[in-house]
């Protein structure tokens, strides 16, 4: 009976996890356009009900995506390793072949398909991109605060935690991928492209930059150079999108602003949107985070981008931002 092995509080997530097709059917109502939570090139997602009354969101695969096959299996071997708050939970997944008749230039013929579907923890509030607006409509900067500081511990445990000198390197950290649930705890998502680095390995050379522009570091588009470097990159973007409310706010990198005078004119935006009741510790957390994602983003071989790898000691409370930083040479 799947619906006794599939239950979420004591499951173990490996292989007693893996569902029929018939059984995602009929918990998402024959995948039914009600049902659909977003949409994209990988395929749809779904909106899944246990019987247990568990809602959970079941990702089916489009296989018509060139490399979809490949991708999902690196998913699924990932996120049934992870076990993080800020990593999104696997719950499920369905690999099964399925035996179609159809009509074919007036003659019926029998063809295989492949039915991959990923089943993830449902997260309410959806992806951090729906929640990126402008600063008088958008989340208060305590809100932004903790979504920075769950990606940046969920980041860290991919590359420090997960096992010693093998990280894991994402490849696609954007805010689309960034999943949040009704407490807006930021969960990181969609581990399709990421990569598995071997014992004392410290970088992958690829062909295929695979990815999404504005968010790729320029050694990987450039040079096909993978590093956990990669993730830190895309970590900088989103955080300065986090804090300014847009997805294409213009950084120091796209104009002719210096750093001092970028971080200044956000914070005076954020002086405004805040006003009296403003805390001055505000105002140094929101500077010690433009100042760390810029430093990620750095570019400029003459100065040489950094790696920075994440501690755990982000503080609480009232207390400005604490990120230790431990930098290695490029």
């Amino acid at each position: 009976d799947e619906s006794s092995r599939c239950d979420i509080p004591g499951c173990t997530f490996r292989d007693e996890c893996k569902l029929s097709y018939q059984y995602l059917e009929k918990i998402t109502n024959n995948f039914s356009t009600e049902r659909e939570l977003g949409a994209g090139g990988f395929g749809v997602v779904y909106k899944g009900l246990l019987p247990n009354g568990e809602l959970i969101a079941v990702k089916k695969i489009n296989p018509l995506t060139p490399g979809s096959g490949k991708q999902f299996e690196n998913e699924v071997h990932h996120l049934l390793s992870l076990n993080h708050p800020n990593i999104v939970r696997c719950v499920g997944y369905c690999y099964e072949t399925q035996h179609l008749r159809l009509k074919y230039e007036g003659k019926y013929i029998f063809i295989e398909a492949s039915e991959r579907l990923l089943c993830l923890e449902y997260m309410p509030k959806g992806s951090l991109d729906y929640h990126l607006a402008d600063e008088s409509h958008g989340l208060d900067w305590h809100k932004r605060y903790n979504i920075i500081s769950g990606i940046c511990y969920g980041l860290h445990y991919l590359h420090e935690e997960w096992q010693v000198n093998t990280p894991i390197v994402h490849l696609d950290l954007k805010p689309a991928n960034i999943l949040l649930g009704d407490d807006m705890l930021p969960k990181i998502a969609d581990f399709g492209l990421s990569r598995l680095f071997s014992a004392q390995q410290t970088r992958v050379h690829t062909e295929n930059s695979d990815g999404t522009r504005g968010y790729m570091a320029p050694e990987y588009i450039n040079h096909g150079t993978i590093t956990t470097k990669s993730d830190i990159f895309s970590l900088g973007v989103i955080i300065i999108q986090i804090i300014t409310g847009y997805r294409k706010y213009p950084s120091p990198f796209d104009t002719e602003l210096s750093y001092h005078d970028f971080i200044e004119l956000v914070l005076e935006k954020w002086k405004k949107r805040l006003g009296a009741a403003a805390l001055e510790t505000d105002y140094q957390q929101i500077r010690s985070c433009l100042e760390m994602a810029l430093s990620c983003m750095e570019t400029d071989p003459m100065k040489g981008r950094q790696q920075r790898k994440f501690s755990r000691s982000l503080v609480d409370g009232d207390a400005p931002i604490s990120m230790l930083v431990v930098l290695k040479d490029h």
